[in-house]
């Protein structure tokens, strides 16, 4: 019981810091030559513990954050929120298989959970104001698939120290 609590309480803390840290990288301000640039930096977090702890941050950890998200950008509520529960529900429903595939591997399932993500967002934006597609938009995929591996040993590590499992 006591182990329980612990984590729930620890596992809970380390998570939502990440997760918090992940919203604050996500609203830093860039110049503009590199903003396009920037990683989606909640979304790698929440398939790192997806994929770390699926039965701790899921589906819903996903809609919440991306609610903050939308709040945060001043964008329609919701627009982030469901961008972010479709890769996350796709990476829960295949965590088993994620973990087995070498990080660089892994870093191919990101990205292309990040297009997915990257296209949802175009498309819940297109209709609600007609906008352009540019290629810049797309940069980020990139960025997310380039720092994906430093992003899962940084979370790991914190995973391993603070002991959630």
């Amino acid at each position: 019981m006591t182990s329980m609590r612990s984590f729930s309480l620890k596992g809970r803390l380390v998570i939502g810091v990440s997760l918090l840290l992940a919203l604050i990288l996500s609203i830093l301000p860039l110049p503009d030559m590199i903003a396009p640039f920037r990683p989606d930096w909640l979304l790698v977090t929440l398939i790192y513990w997806t994929i770390a702890l699926p039965h701790r941050a899921n589906v819903g950890t996903a809609f919440f954050s991306g609610l903050m998200l939308d709040l945060l950008f001043g964008s329609v509520l919701g627009v982030h929120a469901l961008a972010l529960v479709i890769p996350v529900y796709l990476a829960a429903a295949q965590f088993q298989r994620m973990r087995n595939y070498s990080v660089w591997q892994q870093a191919f399932v990101v990205g292309a959970l990040a297009i997915l993500n990257k296209l949802l967002v175009f498309w819940a934006s297109y209709m609600n104001r007609d906008i352009q597609l540019d290629y810049p938009y797309f940069w980020s995929i990139v960025s997310s698939m380039v720092f994906w591996p430093w992003i899962f040993l940084l979370l790991r590590k914190c995973r391993r120290q603070f002991s959630l499992s």
